[in-house]
């Protein structure tokens, strides 16, 4: 079996956790050929992102953070490693990486500016010290491991930040460089590169989007997103004391589950996996033997009305309120050009058939920042009252019902706002998309664990 799995940060994040995880690649090795996608340690691609922002206002307090940065890779490396191995290693980190990274954020520094493309190079450096510290340790202790820079392997645009993956390229070059050799790669997760060699990045969560990219490359039989969670939860275990492992959901739930808060995974990772119908399955690096939950095409049919629960906190409301939208063609389209053009994104939209009201909902920082943009730039639709009034509503949340058994189910939606009701729960806005796999509604956040209590108990019975 060829396999890849995938290590996020929380799971390496000191020199404990790595040997934790080196010891179950090991025995992973020994049954089949596996390449390994490593995070950043916890913590420290936001200490590089700072790092950036301090040193673009032409400060030099990201030198304490660089300095912090290399004692705890020295630290690393002396916990795992000793004699020649560990040496080498702290030279290779002091004097390659740290030091092109000190030399990269004096330039930030000097010309107090820090381009897309910069904040790239220097987000990457996370990732390339914590799997060359990985495969330095799997040699150390004997084990044919090489450290691959994803760089070579996984080609971009130039839409720096959140690159657009070059499929066909990419995949041509993961054919020619992995196992080529009898070894372990080990390999970079969330950067990539231009056609002229400019480091980029495929955005927060890229890890396990790198991962799918690289299973997909070599034909793997699975993807393994390995993580501090048994699998895909019902709901969040911190407000559901009797939230359960969901053991297979379908691509589509995972997205929607995803997407509506649930840490599963990010769903653009599950393209190239989807494409080429691999599986992939979310682990326990705590509880190695624990299932896990699969993330297939067409999972085992389950009795339940839902397959779970997820929720995105800290939401408002922005209801633009005005009778001169009426049969307006576009007005609509005017509104979304605003969200589009300052990349804000939407999570749910709602107009009524009178077109009197149009009701946007996303997150509470975005919504200050829109409601300024549409005062400003419809302006002339306030002056001439077609717009009435902006309203912003906040201290909400969303709350999501999700499931493929939803589908062509009469009777869902009726049961969860009687749920809510019969609680005395009011909702403030309701979306269903047309695939009838997720029913969302708006409340107020001091009711959301109270809703997500009662919503479980009715639809799953605990």
């Amino acid at each position: 079996m060829t396999k890849v799995m995938k290590f996020g940060g929380s799971s390496v994040q000191d020199a404990e956790k790595i040997k934790h995880v080196c010891s179950i690649v090991i025995e992973e090795s020994k049954k089949s050929k596996i390449a390994v996608v490593c995070s950043a340690m916890k913590g420290v691609t936001d200490l590089l992102l700072s790092s950036a922002k301090i040193a673009a206002e032409g400060k030099t307090g990201y030198k304490e953070n660089v300095e912090n940065l290399l004692s705890k890779q020295e630290k690393a490396v002396n916990e795992l490693m000793s004699g020649n191995f560990a040496q080498e290693a702290v030279k290779h980190i002091k004097e390659k990486i740290i030091g092109e990274l000190k030399n990269l954020l004096k330039g930030v520094e000097l010309i107090k500016e820090c381009s897309p493309r910069t904040l790239d190079l220097i987000a990457s450096f996370g990732e390339r010290l914590n799997n060359f510290l990985i495969a330095s340790y799997l040699k150390s202790i004997g084990k044919k491991a090489a450290y691959i820079d994803s760089r070579s392997i996984i080609k971009t645009n130039k839409q720096y930040t959140k690159a657009l993956v070059n499929y066909e390229e990419s995949y041509k070059k993961i054919k020619e460089k992995l196992f080529k050799e009898e070894e372990i790669p080990v390999i970079t997760g969330f950067i990539g590169s231009a056609e002229d060699g400019s480091t980029t990045t495929l955005g927060r969560n890229g890890s396990d989007f790198s991962a799918s990219i690289i299973a997909a490359g070599i034909n793997a039989e699975i993807i393994e997103i390995w993580t501090d969670v048994d699998g895909v939860l019902s709901a969040d275990p911190r407000i559901v004391k009797n939230a359960f492992v969901i053991p297979e959901v379908s691509v589509e739930e995972a997205m929607e589950l995803s997407y509506f808060g649930a840490k599963v995974i990010h769903p653009s990772t599950m393209i190239p996996a989807f494409e080429k119908d691999i599986p992939i399955c979310i682990k326990n690096t705590l509880n190695p033997s624990a299932p896990g939950t699969m993330i297939v095409k067409n999972p085992k049919p389950h009795s339940s009305p839902i397959t779970g629960i997820a929720s995105v906190n800290d939401v408002s409301i922005i209801n633009i309120v005005g009778g001169g939208m009426i049969g307006q063609p576009g007005f609509a389209s005017k509104v979304f050009d605003i969200f589009a053009k300052n990349d804000i994104n939407m999570i749910m939209i709602s107009q009524a058939s009178s077109e009197h009201t149009i009701c946007i909902v996303c997150l509470t920082d975005d919504a200050k920042k829109a409601l300024l943009l549409m005062q400003e730039d419809l302006s002339d639709e306030l002056k001439s009252r077609a717009i009435e009034k902006f309203e912003l509503k906040e201290n909400f949340e969303i709350v999501s019902i999700i499931g493929e058994n939803m589908i062509g189910t009469p009777g869902i939606a009726g049961k969860l706002f009687s749920t809510l009701g019969d609680n005395g729960i009011n909702v403030y806005a309701i979306a269903q998309g047309s695939s009838e796999r997720n029913i969302s509604c708006v409340i107020k956040k001091e009711e959301t664990e109270k809703a997500i209590k009662v919503i479980h108990k009715s639809f799953l019975g605990v």
